[in-house]
């Protein structure tokens, strides 16, 4: 099977006929002889701020010198990058033959996986060949019914910040919601999440005294950002002081607040990780689409916030960073709450020039324009994310102002091409 091959295999499956569920992935775990318990896995869920805790949680365990296997969601510019290898996406060749593996079971299956099953299933053959000494795991979709919850005893699960967000899936309440992520929670196995809203808080701590797993929380207050700028944030937490980081978003330090418990709650069952390591792995740490710096002149920042939440985060670090407006380039998903999302954006925002994402579920630049128009920001949609990109920079230097372009992941690619 050829790398194409096997992304045309993967590509090809379907929803349709199956029903949300653990049967199939553990089905096909099953008959490849469950390589998912072979692995020591850091198993990680939550709204947002799931690919950034994966990152640094990655890094750090590689500077402690251990093989460490990664598996996010979703990939912003190949495929690949969804499963890696101490930080390196695994290469075509290692795709396509675990793909190859993977499907000689899944064909024969009566009711076939989904492509997030069988996704899974590839991570899992992938990290079983190159024998990683622990697996950083994110979570697809919410974490009770998610393909990779068949991890049933993993050496701790970590849950990030809970908001509103695919609420046709996972419920219209942060209780509904927050009970998804709760199910990664399992018998005797310590948990870490960050600070969480009441409603969330109280589901979280009944899973876990239900699962008699020890649970630790991220201490807001213990946050102390000593300094903030293009080039990166010092922090301190608790007694770790001056850590250094080259992400610049404001949630940064949320975090690296969440990475340092999980740290220690590790130590604490036996993982061995020297303080060194934590500093570089922090500092070491690289990760796209989270309010990157594109370019300085005029200055451009990407940022993948596509949710409520998402963008309010990217808002207050424009205001701790810039102080006045901004032009935006945006583009979004129709099922997301975007009205919601321009109400917030409306706080930095100069004009806004639109865009519609590659994705069947985008809502279309012109549209989406007039979101930006009824509340009282100019806006004009373009037909491409190059035409976009062109308006927003040219306003932007016209303007003297910072370009922010935020709204979907899945315009990155694109947008990192004209600069990079």
């Amino acid at each position: 099977m050829t790398y194409t091959e096997a992304l045309n295999y993967i590509h090809s499956v379907s929803w349709r006929g199956s029903v949300p569920g653990l049967s199939r992935i553990q089905a096909l775990c099953d008959a490849m002889g469950n390589p998912e318990r072979d692995l020591r896995v850091v198993h990680v869920a939550g709204t947002n701020g799931k690919g950034s805790t994966v990152a640094y949680l990655s890094s750090v365990l590689h500077a402690a010198g251990y093989r460490v296997g990664s598996f996010t969601s979703p990939y912003v510019r190949t495929f690949n990058e969804r499963i890696a290898i101490d930080g390196k996406p695994v290469t075509d060749y290692m795709l396509a033959s675990a793909t190859e593996t993977v499907r000689a079971y899944a064909d024969r299956m009566e009711d076939k996986p989904t492509e997030f099953e069988l996704i899974t299933a590839i991570g899992f053959e992938i990290f079983r060949r190159k024998k990683c000494d622990i697996v950083v795991l994110e979570v697809g979709l919410g974490g009770r019914f998610d393909s990779t919850n068949v991890v049933t005893k993993p050496l701790c699960s970590v849950i990030t910040g809970i908001a509103m967000d695919h609420m046709q899936l996972l419920g219209d309440t942060l209780a509904k919601i927050a009970w998804e992520k709760a199910g990664i929670i399992k018998e005797g196995c310590p948990v870490v999440t960050a600070a969480l809203a009441p409603e969330a808080e109280r589901v979280i701590a009944d899973e876990a005294a239900a699962c008699h797993a020890p649970r630790t929380v991220v201490d807001p207050a213990a946050i102390r950002v000593a300094s903030q700028s293009l080039d990166g944030i010092v922090l301190d937490y608790k007694t770790r002081k001056a850590l250094t980081t080259s992400l610049i978003g404001l949630y940064q330090p949320r975090n690296i607040a969440l990475v340092c418990e999980t740290v220690d709650v590790l130590r604490g069952i036996g993982i061995a990780i020297p303080e060194d390591a934590v500093r570089r792995g922090i500092a070491e740490t690289r990760w796209q689409a989270r309010f990157e710096l594109l370019a300085r002149d005029p200055i451009v920042i990407y940022d993948g916030g596509h949710n409520e939440e998402g963008v309010r985060a990217a808002v207050d670090t424009v205001k701790a960073i810039f102080p006045g407006k901004v032009v935006l380039v945006s583009g979004v998903m129709r099922d997301k709450a975007y009205e919601k999302m321009v109400s917030i954006l409306t706080e930095i925002a100069d004009c806004a020039v639109t865009l519609t994402p590659d994705n069947p579920r985008a809502l279309p630049a012109a549209e989406y324009a007039e979101v930006f128009r009824a509340h009282g920001i100019p806006a004009e949609p373009r037909d491409t994310v190059a035409a976009a990109v062109a308006a927003g920079v040219r306003a932007a230097k016209e303007k003297g102002e910072p370009l922010i372009i935020l709204g979907s992941l899945y315009t990155y690619k694109d947008v990192y091409r004209l600069f990079k």
